[in-house]
Formats: C-alpha cells, structure tokens, sequence
C-alpha cells in the first residue's frame, strides 16, 4: 500500500506544496479508493449481500482502469475481484465470463485461480479451493439435470490441464453414474467452496491491509462533534440491514437466487482486458467482468427520492431507435423467437429487458401484417 499522507486543510492545486504535484496526490488518492472498494467488496462475498456486491464493482471497474494502478499488487487485487464474481455466480449457468459460451462461471474461476495460487500461503487450502472449484464445476451441471453439459465441462478441464492427479477419473466416474448425491460431491460442496474462499480473502487481507480510508474515516468520525448522532443512524442503519455472521448457507441461497438475469459476456481473463470495450461490426458489446442487471441504464428521470435527499423525478419513456429495431430483427434471425435472453446477450438494448423486447416484437409483427 502507498505511503499514508496525513490530511490536511483542503487545497486546489495552486496552493499545493511545490515538490508534490496533483498528479501524484491523484495517484494516491486513486489507490486508496481502489483499495477501500476492495476491502467493501470482500465484505459483500463474505456476508453474501449480492445486490451491493455489483454496485461496488461498478465503482471498482472505473478506478481499475487508471494508470495510476501499477505494480502486481493491484494486478492481483483486480484479479482476486474477477475470481469472487465468478465464484459469486457460480450455480448460473447462463451467465458467461469468457469468450467460449460452453465456459461458465466455475470452470473461469478454475483458471483464474492457477494465478491467484502465488497469493496463498497456506498451500493446503490452495489445493481445497483447486478441488473444489472443479468438482463444483462439473457439480452444477449435474444438478441442474445436464449430464452432456457435465461431460463438457470436463472435458474443457482436462484440456486446460486444471486437474490434480486422480481427480479426473473420480468425476468421469460421478458423471458417468449421474449421481447428484455421490460422496465426493456431497464432500466437496458449493458451501464449502465459498467457506473456503472466505478463509482465503480473510488471510489475504490479513498479509495485505488496505485499510487506510477505513481507519481514517473511523477516526474521524470517533472524534466528531455529531458522533452521537451519527451513532444512533448506524444503529438504525444495523437493524434494517442483515448481521454481519451471515451463514454461508445464506449466502448460497442468495447466489441461487440470482439465475433468471441476462447473461452478459466477457472477453478475456486476462487481468489487462477484464473491461475492455470491442466493435463487433454491427453489435454493440456489454461491459465485461460484471453481469450487469436489467435496469442498469436508468434515465435521469426516476421516481421518488433517494437518502441522500436527491429528487428523482418520474422516469421517461425510451424510444426505439431504427438501430435497435434492426438489432431486434437480427437478433430474432438469429436465435428465434422468445429468445430475449439471448439476444439481450449479442446487443445492447440501452437497459431494455426482455419483455420490452417481446412487446417490441409483437408490435412490430402487428405492423408487418397490417402492412
């Protein structure tokens, strides 16, 4: 982590010290910011708050693409994010992170983990999370009743050379039986994957603080003339939100939650391409890494008012472009109708979902007939 500055009076750049420039305040203040968003995201994997989870990613995925993030230390911290995402995801199948459709959420986490292995110090939990990111991988097909899609997904394994020796026979085995209740699956389940992640963000954190914004922030508010009531809103804040002891049954029970969302793709696992952006002739590609939800483009005019106090007028109505009209038609082309999720994957709809698209539809099929 970068040196701690004390904090002082507000300056603007005219009146800072002449042997440090805003350049490199900008710096670290961009660091710390990345290394709190760090720290809040592991807070929500831990305690299984999915919701705040992809918000605080939205923030992280701006301040990681600043040049000011160099070195492995925050490689590897953007790295550690894109394996929890996955991990997070890992019961949705129709969730892709990868440029092969046939790769999902687990077998991405798999590979991403071959370079996060340098990252642990305790090599016996390495090898745990190893065995069970790739039984769950193969595990969540089975559940889901897809034995093709199981032999698939070990067969993509295999030729990643991901398997430890032994393991690959063990899960031929499994597949072949289609036994969703056998014992190595029972052993190695999706709770004790995310308990065992758990364990290895804690000791990460542990060797590599980045606590700093948190510290000060504490201290600030410890020493505040409002502390009091700035104690009893956090009180208030404490009882509407869930405990921190969260189980990690919970926590699996929301990330099963989460499966009838718009699959949305990435293009690489390389730390450098994690949010880069692409032209594909005529589509429009979605943001990488996050899976962004139905309604992530929200018109500044929305109803109601926030907690911050900011008035949030009544949300105005979309139009459809002829662009998006000519997506729709090639989309429909290409997948069929009622595939909305699918084609809501090739496009961007501008925040559309998938019954805006099928009553689209419809009134353009009305018009062709009436035509």
């Amino acid at each position: 982590m970068e040196p701690e500055f004390k904090c002082g009076d507000a300056v603007d750049g005219a009146d800072m010290d002449e042997g440090v420039s805003f350049y490199q305040v900008s710096t670290v203040v961009t660091r710390w910011n990345v290394d709190f968003l760090f720290v809040s995201l592991c807070r929500c994997f831990k305690e299984g708050k999915l919701d705040e989870f992809d918000q605080t990613l939205s923030a992280f995925e701006v301040f990681s693409q600043s040049p000011a993030l160099k070195g492995e230390l925050y490689s590897k911290k953007i790295l550690i994010v894109a394996f929890l995402t996955r991990v997070l995801r890992g019961k949705q199948m129709d969730v892709q992170y990868d440029e092969d459709s046939s790769v999902m959420p687990l077998m991405s986490a798999a590979k991403l983990w071959l370079d996060l292995k340098s990252t642990v110090a305790d090599d016996k939990l390495s090898d745990d999370i190893t065995v069970l990111l790739l039984v769950q991988a193969v595990a969540v097909c089975l559940e889901k009743g897809d034995s093709v899609l199981a032999r698939s997904a070990l067969k993509w394994l295999r030729k990643e050379q991901l398997f430890p020796e032994g393991l690959s026979v063990k899960l031929t085995t499994v597949v072949k039986k289609g036994d969703t209740y056998h014992p190595l699956l029972m052993s190695f389940s999706f709770s004790r994957l995310l308990e065992a992640v758990q364990s290895y963000v804690d000791a990460y954190l542990q060797r590599n603080p980045s606590d700093y914004l948190i510290k000060a922030a504490t201290d600030m508010l410890k020493s505040s003339e409002n502390s009091e009531a700035l104690e009893s809103s956090s009180m208030h804040d404490s009882l509407l939100s869930e405990p921190d002891n969260t189980s990690t049954q919970k926590t699996e029970e929301k990330v099963e939650k989460q499966c009838s969302r718009a699959k949305h793709k990435l293009l690489s696992t390389t730390i450098q391409e994690f949010w880069r952006r692409e032209s594909r002739s005529h589509k429009k590609l979605c943001v990488p890494l996050r899976r962004l939800p139905q309604n992530v483009k929200k018109s500044p005019m929305e109803a109601s008012e926030n907690k911050s106090g900011f008035i949030k007028r009544e949300r105005k109505r979309q139009r459809w472009t002829l662009e998006l009209d000519e997506y729709l038609k090639e989309g429909v082309s290409q997948h069929g109708v009622g595939k909305w999720s699918r084609i809501l994957l090739d496009y961007d709809f501008e925040g559309r979902t998938g019954t805006m698209l099928k009553d689209r539809w419809r009134t353009m099929s009305k018009a062709c007939s009436a035509s």
